[in-house]
């Protein structure tokens, strides 16, 4: 089982949305890597039954946590979205948003906002 990750392996790009990779999972959690490019957006949405934590990498946007809020993030920052809670993001600035999303307890499911 690997233990060791390279974030930069996993840090893939899309040019027409938001990509997430996963670079592990478990019976209990699930790590991704997501890169969100200047101007893209990734849809508000919750989950009924898991956490998802995010560690910012690099990057700044805003943050949805509710459908009508929005909150300035940026790298160096952890956001804890509990269960049921709205997230997403947008990104606003001129480089790459990537983080590192920790999900559990897994399968997660998925609500649009």
């Amino acid at each position: 089982m690997d233990k060791f990750y390279e974030i930069t392996d996993y840090a893939i790009k899309d040019d027409e949305k938001a990509l997430k990779t996963v670079f592990y999972s478990t019976d209990a959690t699930s790590g991704s890597v997501w890169v969100i490019q200047p101007g893209q957006t990734l849809a508000k949405h919750s989950h009924n039954n898991s956490d998802d934590i995010w560690v910012i990498i690099k990057g700044e946007g805003i943050f949805y946590p509710t459908p009508d809020e929005e909150i300035s993030f940026h790298a160096g920052q952890v956001i804890v979205n509990k269960k049921g809670e709205c997230h997403g993001a947008k990104n606003t600035g001129s480089e790459d948003i990537v983080f590192v999303s920790i999900v559990g307890p897994v399968p997660a499911d998925y609500n649009a906002l």
